[in-house]
């Protein structure tokens, strides 16, 4: 696998979903005395922020960067930074995987780069932690992975290369989902699946805070 940024050049291909969206939050804006955490990802992360934010209340200030964009649309690089040219952060938890199935693995392998490029290159001290998206299961029969499971699988070993190489540790949420469903629709977590991914999350962002 190619790690370089120097791609040939190629007609770029922006898939959109029906409905685009974008949600920021960011507490304390104006206190500085313990460090500063971005959760980048998707509705899972946002249903898990709050837990996360609770379990690290007096060790950091925990902010949120959650969107439908997709690795492969331009725009999610200019919403990461735009919200990383405004606040300095000392870890980013970040994800994106479960949109964009309109692009290929291909595709996600091509502009993954770009991506992980744009935190490291607006947060040059922040201490980056990936984790990896979360499978899919069938709605109708909840103890079945669905066949999209496959693609979240080759995007994970995709984006895991890309930031093993850099030394990048990977908190692998898809292995823990894998272990119980907690799910009611195959996609998004209930209150106890939320809760059980925030525990990781915060227990991975906490070993490198100090």
């Amino acid at each position: 696998m190619n790690f370089e940024m120097d791609r040939p050049s190629v007609t770029r291909r922006v898939v959109r979903e029906d409905i685009e969206w974008c949600d920021v939050w960011i507490p304390h804006l104006n206190e500085h005395g313990l460090p500063r955490v971005l959760l980048i990802g998707d509705s899972i992360t946002r249903a898990y922020y709050q837990k996360v934010e609770r379990i690290l209340e007096g060790q950091a200030f925990v902010g949120r960067l959650t969107t439908s964009r997709s690795v492969g649309d331009p725009a999610l690089i200019g919403e990461v930074s735009a919200v990383l040219s405004q606040t300095k952060f000392d870890v980013i938890h970040f994800n994106n995987g479960m949109h964009g199935w309109g692009y290929s693995e291909e595709e996600y392998e091509t502009y993954f780069p770009e991506f992980l490029e744009s935190i490291r290159q607006n947060a040059l001290e922040a201490r980056l932690i990936w984790a990896s998206t979360t499978p899919v299961r069938t709605a109708h029969k909840l103890d079945e992975f669905h066949a999209r499971t496959q693609r979240v699988e080759l995007r994970n070993a995709i984006a895991a290369c890309y930031v093993q190489a850099r030394g990048i540790p990977v908190n692998d949420l898809c292995a823990l989902a894998k272990i119980e469903h907690y799910t009611d629709d195959g996609v998004h977590f209930n209150t106890t699946g939320s809760d059980f991914q925030a525990k990781h999350v915060a227990s991975a962002i906490s070993t490198v805070l100090w």
